[in-house]
């Protein structure tokens, strides 16, 4: 099973965005957009993601990226 990255629309800034857009050329990962993820707090202060349900969080869309990666591995490894 491939991991399941989940963005919401109204984070995608410019710098989200573009990590979104990284994402979706890895054929390893499935990657979606809804309108809302109801995390409405988090969404309006910093770039985030759900990875697997998982809710990943960063200060920058690279850290996301960074931090996301990593949430797959260890999710990889658990299993």
């Amino acid at each position: 099973m491939r991991p399941l990255i989940e963005f919401c629309i109204n984070n995608l800034t410019p710098e989200v965005l573009e990590i979104k857009k990284k994402l979706e050329t890895d054929p390893s990962l499935d990657v979606i957009e809804y309108g809302c993820l109801g995390n409405c707090g988090i969404c309006a202060e910093q770039p985030y993601a759900l990875v697997n349900g998982e809710l990943i969080m960063a200060e920058t869309a690279e850290e996301l990226l960074d931090n996301i990666y990593k949430a797959i591995e260890e999710m990889e490894i658990r299993f």
